[in-house]
């Protein structure tokens, strides 16, 4: 029930005009960095994580599929679930924001800017799995994975690079 009284502050994030609140790296399984600033880019990611040297979803070649290159998580939602601003790195995501994330604001193909850096909302669906069940409990997997979890995309979304630059915490994010 917590989780759902939270929900009308996670829905009050802007539609545009965002914020960058946080950039995690993961350069290796279960290893987290938080960074101030990175570099965003077709060819790495977010770079100096795990993404570039192959993840989950592959192109026919065997690399890393581009649609699934930056992970973003609503930041209202993952302090709802982590609390503590340390804890939120526990969910894998690169970028936390203070943005919608929802269908309704963010189709695919919409860009946005981050920074010196150009991003595209990719149609890949980013859900909870086992690891965020036991990161955040059994309640927080079964809220983001629900039909209202789904529309709101309070897991997630996925992006990929389109004009590669620096971003740090701090920076606008304004739709394109």
């Amino acid at each position: 029930m917590e989780i759902l009284e939270g929900l009308a502050e996670v829905r009050k994030s802007p539609s545009d005009n965002g914020l960058l609140e946080a950039i995690v790296i993961r350069p290796g399984s279960e290893e987290r960095l938080s960074l101030q600033r990175c570099r965003l880019s077709p060819e790495g990611g977010t770079e100096g994580d795990a993404w570039a040297r192959g993840c989950w979803l592959k192109l026919p070649d065997g690399s890393p599929h581009p649609d699934v290159q930056i992970c973003i998580m609503n930041s209202r939602m993952i302090n709802l679930l982590a609390g503590e601003k340390h804890r939120w790195e526990l969910a894998g995501d690169n970028l936390f924001v203070d943005l919608d994330l929802s269908q309704d604001n963010l189709q695919a193909g919409q860009l946005l800017r981050i920074g010196e850096c150009v991003i595209e909302i990719t149609e890949q669906p980013h859900n909870g799995c086992g690891k965020f069940s036991r990161r955040f409990g059994s309640p927080a997997l079964a809220f983001v994975n629900s039909p209202m979890g789904k529309q709101l995309r309070l897991r997630g979304i996925y992006a990929k690079v389109i004009e590669a630059g620096d971003v740090q915490v701090g920076d606008r994010i304004t739709k394109l």
